[in-house]
């Protein structure tokens, strides 16, 4: 994979949530600032330090 796609969706009561496509990382927020900042923090727990040159994208749902 060349990439991390997450799909990005506005949550009814407020804040987003952020999956990612093929692999099982996922993380929520208050705001897309935040949210960036956890999506990236979950990419770093999820892969070795080796593989993190990876783009991380996201999809607004």
């Amino acid at each position: 994979m060349n990439e991390i796609i997450f799909l990005v969706e506005e949550l009814p009561e407020g804040g987003y949530t952020a999956r990612a496509l093929g692999e099982s990382i996922f993380t929520e927020a208050d705001d897309l600032a935040q949210l960036h900042e956890r999506a990236r923090d979950a990419v770093l727990c999820h892969f070795e330090a080796s593989n993190i040159s990876k783009p991380i994208r996201r999809h607004f749902v």
